[in-house]
């Protein structure tokens, strides 16, 4: 396992190769293998891709981030400016429901509400606005349709089929249950990366509405 020190300097050199990242901009701090950013970047698709770079360094257990942002003058725009620039973004993506998720901007943080079919849906729309500019932060509420309760067993059955295809080192070590539409995740993850691809396989299945994500990461 990697000493904090280590891992603060993987995170600061993993923060310098990040193109879209100014490095220079941001303080980093690790303790138990925690990472804390924490200083000031131009734009809210920086510090998503701030947060995506820590997240891939090997041995980061978990992450807070203090990272504001602040707007060049040239970057700022009116509320209105963004949530007509969201609103034209969404209505063009062919891959989100027309008319299904409705936007809001307060202060350049634009929140995203309403319903669609599947997790997807949801991850696409957040990802078309995340790096529209003037937005200073992104708050998704976007919910998936209610559907008729599926046999909890063959959803569960699923997931883990799911997760072995992936090729997940740690599918055996971790355990999914169900409850109604809700399936939750519990165990270890070799790392954040397998994480992400245990509760990406739960939302992707059939029958599932909801995701509770109770998995650990440990690093051998």
């Amino acid at each position: 396992m990697k000493s904090d020190s280590q891992l603060k300097h993987d995170v600061l050199d993993e923060l310098k190769w990040e193109p879209s990242v100014n490095a220079t901009n941001v303080g980093v701090e690790v303790r138990d293998g925690i990472v804390t950013l924490a200083g000031r970047v131009e734009s809210f698709s920086e510090k998503w891709h701030a947060e995506r770079a820590v997240q891939r360094v090997h041995g980061v257990r978990g992450l807070a981030v203090d990272v504001n942002v602040e707007l060049p003058g040239l970057r700022q725009h009116t509320d209105a400016d963004i949530a007509a620039a969201a609103r034209n973004i969404l209505d063009w993506a062919t891959n989100i429901p027309k008319k299904s998720i409705s936007v809001m901007v307060e202060n350049g943080w634009l929140t995203l509400s309403g319903t669609v079919d599947w997790s997807y849906q949801r991850l696409a729309a957040a990802q078309a606005v995340r790096h529209l500019l003037g937005v200073t932060g992104l708050s998704d509420q976007i919910v998936l349709k209610s559907v008729p309760a599926s046999d909890p067993h063959a959803v569960k059955v699923a997931i883990e089929a799911a997760l072995k295809r992936r090729a997940v080192d740690s599918a055996n070590s971790i355990s999914v249950t169900m409850l109604g539409t809700e399936a939750t995740l519990t165990g270890m993850a070799g790392s954040w990366s397998e994480r992400e691809f245990a509760e990406e396989a739960a939302w992707c299945t059939a029958g599932v509405r909801s995701v509770v994500d109770r998995i650990s990461v440990t690093y051998q």
